[in-house]
C-alpha cells in the first residue's frame, strides 16, 4: 500500500487535499482522523506537519509526500523534489528596516533571525558571507525590533507583513518555492508513485486548459484550425448540413478570451469553453 504524507494545516493544507480529491484520491477526512485509509486506490494518507513531511519520507516510513519546497531543502532528509506542482508559491529573502541594508554583503558579521537554519547556512556559505543564524520558531519580523537579529531571512509572499514590521527586503532571492512532490531517490520510480504523478500532472494541465467547442463553415476551417491547433489535433465532425462543421480543442485557459474573438472574426459560431476537472496528455 502506498503512503503519502500530506500537510495537515497551514497554506499547503487545503490546495494539496483539493487536488488528491480531484486526482480521484480519498482525501477528505470527516474529523480529527490523522490516517485516511482509500481502499480503491491502495493508499494510505497521513495527516503531518509540513515541517516533518520531508523527514518521514527521507527515512523511508513514507513513500511520498507533498511539501513545500523550502522546508525540504531546510530538512537536509534525504528525498528529492520529483514534480512541482504549482501552487503555494513563494520567495524566501532577506530584509532589514528600511534603508539600512542594500546589498548581499552587507550581511556580513550580522546575526540573521530565521526558522529555516539550515537553507540559510547553506546560502551564505555558498556565497562566502559571514553570519550568526539566529534559529526563531514561526514569525521572526520581531526579532530585529526585541534585539535578537540584525537581519532575518523568510518567506515572502505580498510583503505586507514585512512593510508592517517596518522592513524591506534586499539582496537577491534566496529560493523560489512552490508545493513539490517529493519521495526517496531509490523509490521515486515506483509504478504507484508513477500513477500519482500521472494523476496529479492531469490535474494541472486541466486547470491550465479548457475545451472549446465551435461550429463553423468548411471554407473557414483552415483558418480556425490554425487558431486552435490542439495538441496533436482539433477533433473535427460534420453536421447535418454538410457545409458546416463541429470542431473541439483544447486551449490555454488564460488566453481563451483572446482565442474566441479570434474564432468569431474568422467565422466560428456556437463557440461554447468548458472547464476541464482532469486529464491525461
Amino acid at each position: 500500500m502506498l503512503r503519502i504524507a500530506v500537510p495537515n494545516k497551514g497554506s499547503l493544507h487545503e490546495s494539496a487535499v483539493s487536488m488528491l480529491l480531484e486526482a480521484g484520491y480519498k482525501a477528505r477526512r470527516r474529523g480529527r482522523e490523522l490516517v485516511l485509509i482509500d481502499e480503491a486506490n491502495d493508499v494510505e494518507l497521513f495527516l503531518l506537519r509540513p515541517r516533518d513531511i520531508a523527514v518521514y519520507v527521507g527515512q523511508g516510513t513514507i513513500h511520498a509526500g507533498i511539501t513545500g519546497r523550502d522546508l525540504l531543502l531546510d530538512s537536509g532528509a534525504p528525498a528529492v523534489e520529483i514534480q512541482q506542482l504549482g501552487f503555494a508559491r513563494s520567495k524566501f529573502r532577506f530584509a532589514a528596516p528600511a534603508g539600512t541594508m542594500s546589498k548581499l554583503s552587507d550581511i556580513e558579521g550580522k546575526r540573521v533571525a530565521t526558522s529555516y537554519d539550515l537553507l540559510v547556512r547553506n546560502f551564505l556559505e555558498k556565497e562566502n558571507i559571514s553570519a550568526e543564524v539566529v534559529h526563531l520558531d514561526g514569525a521572526v519580523e520581531s526579532s530585529i525590533q526585541l534585539g535578537v537579529a540584525d537581519v532575518i531571512a523568510d518567506v515572502v509572499e505580498t510583503g505586507s507583513t514585512l512593510r508592517a514590521a517596518g522592513l524591506e527586503v534586499f539582496g537577491p532571492v534566496l529560493l523560489e518555492s512552490e508545493a513539490i512532490l517529493i519521495a526517496r531517490e531509490d523509490v521515486q520510480n515506483d509504478p504507484q508513485i508513477e500513477v500519482l504523478k500521472r494523476r496529479l500532472d492531469g490535474v494541472m494541465r486541466a486547470h491550465s486548459f479548457v475545451l472549446v467547442d465551435y461550429n463553423v463553415h468548411e471554407r473557414d476551417l483552415p483558418a480556425v484550425v490554425a487558431i486552435t491547433p490542439g495538441f496533436e489535433s482539433p477533433t473535427i465532425s460534420p453536421l447535418a448540413d454538410p457545409s458546416w462543421m463541429a470542431v473541439r480543442a483544447m486551449v490555454p485557459k488564460n488566453q481563451i478570451n483572446q482565442v474566441m474573438d479570434e474564432l468569431h472574426d474568422e467565422g466560428a459560431r456556437g463557440i461554447l469553453v468548458t472547464q476541464l476537472t482532469a486529464s491525461r496528455l
